[in-house]
């Protein structure tokens, strides 16, 4: 979420109504008769891919080094190049899904992952060697239908921390291995007294932290059965803590909260140094660091017990590669994919962008080539996985629409709007809707 999920792209999401409205139309694709089953194709000639992702200008460049990497070892295989910003990406393909003219390979995000699968949009990967990729990660991409995405690497989300806004207040950095709410309630509440025009942090990277609040309960946004797993009293205990930030001086006022609830990492408080931490996905670091001018550090996300195994979080895909149902080459596409998962050359281009390698051996191999926040990012990934929970379940049908709703719900209470068991009680109830 590579996201200002904040998945980790940036940007605020809508739900079903309007751009899955689009791509309910293409329900039934999943019945449609694959035309062709791999090979050179049936008529002799080249295989032409079609390939979309979303992503900066760096991205870009790299993904077309390891397009010509792969062309270049499999002669007869051409793959054309589709990508955009974030903010397009999805209304996008949504439109070409309907009009059954889907890329033949996709770059996919967990939120979406179901909207596509249950529609029978996307195509079981049984061709991709997946053995020495992490298991557990894999996961990620599976759901009854078979593994339908293929994590390309993992992230966390964690609290980046401005060293030198905490020397300015004269705060000690946290030990984020013993922290709880109440240390991060004391902390961020005193940098906010100590440096004018400077708050402790930024308001709650959504839905992210509340997963992670869940998650410290034993309990999740969505479950495995594409229902909630939480209550309106859960809802209402975390609002009532989001307020307690806010009113304690923490977090910064509701205007300005809601001012910075979906920024990029270039226009975000974090970024210009107005709040001591912020909430982000550790492949961002290097990002974040760079339009903060500083080294930022990554933390731990505080717990209720103090215990770093109780922190709630989990290793996030950053992203997954997926291939159409409609593909005309099948064979070629999953081809792609494993090239993509597998191979150094891919590994080395992409680095950490699309995330800490979910290849092992690829991994091993990034990790030798990569130097300052990214390797402190990577660094960090592997001082936590002993303590990271399981995996999120595969985001239910309709979690697109999570972020949106749970931030405007959040303003509600926050401007006061609404109390929070107000609040809580109506999200629930559209929350519920939305996964209908």
């Amino acid at each position: 979420m590579e996201f200002s999920l904040m998945p980790s792209p940036h940007s605020r999401m809508t739900g079903r109504t309007g751009r899955f409205a689009t791509l309910a139309a293409a329900a039934t694709v999943g019945a449609l008769t694959l035309s062709s089953c791999g090979g050179s194709g049936d008529d002799g000639g080249d295989v032409e891919l079609r390939f979309a992702w979303w992503g900066s200008d760096s991205r870009h460049q790299a993904t077309q080094e390891i397009i010509d990497a792969f062309e270049e070892q499999n002669p007869g295989i051409s793959v054309s190049a589709e990508f955009g910003d974030w903010s397009g990406y999805w209304d996008q393909l949504a439109t070409q899904t309907a009009a059954t003219d889907m890329p033949d390979i996709i770059q996919m995000d967990d939120a979406y992952l179901r909207e596509y699968a249950d529609r029978g949009a996307l195509l079981d990967l049984d061709q991709v060697d997946t053995s020495a990729l992490d298991q557990d990660v894999l996961e990620n991409g599976r759901t009854e239908d078979g593994l339908i995405g293929i994590t390309t690497g993992i992230n966390a989300m964690v609290l980046m921390a401005n060293p030198e806004i905490f020397e300015e207040a004269g705060v000690d950095m946290p030990d984020d291995s013993t922290w709880t709410w109440d240390d991060y309630l004391e902390i961020t509440s005193a940098i906010s007294e100590n440096v004018d025009g400077v708050y402790g942090a930024t308001g709650p990277g959504q839905p992210a932290d509340l997963q992670i609040w869940l998650r410290q309960q034993d309990k999740h946004l969505t479950t495995d059965d594409g229902e909630l797993g939480f209550t309106e009293d859960d809802a209402a205990e975390y609002f009532e803590h989001l307020l307690e930030l806010m009113e304690e001086g923490g977090y910064p006022g509701a205007s300005v909260i809601a001012e910075d609830q979906t920024p990029g990492p270039d226009e975000s408080m974090t970024a210009s140094g107005e709040v001591a931490m912020g909430m982000w996905w550790t492949n961002q670091l290097s990002a974040m660091s760079g339009a903060a001018g500083t080294e930022l550090v990554p933390l731990r996300m505080p717990s209720h017990t103090g215990g770093a195994e109780d922190n709630g979080m989990w290793f996030k895909s950053t992203m997954l590669m997926s291939v159409a149902a409609t593909t005309d080459h099948p064979e070629e596409a999953q081809q792609f994919v494993d090239f993509m998962i597998n191979s150094e050359e891919a590994g080395e281009a992409n680095l950490t962008d699309r995330g800490l390698p979910t290849n092992l051996d690829v991994r091993e191999a990034v990790m030798g080539q990569i130097e300052g926040a990214d390797l402190t990012s990577a660094e960090f990934i592997e001082d936590i996985d002993d303590e990271i929970g399981e995996p999120e379940p595969v985001p239910a049908m309709g979690f697109s629409a999570m972020q949106e709703i749970l931030q405007r719900y959040e303003l509600e209470v926050f401007f006061e709007r609404q109390s929070p068991q107000d609040a809580a009680a109506q999200m629930i109830s559209e929350m519920e809707t939305e996964l209908r």
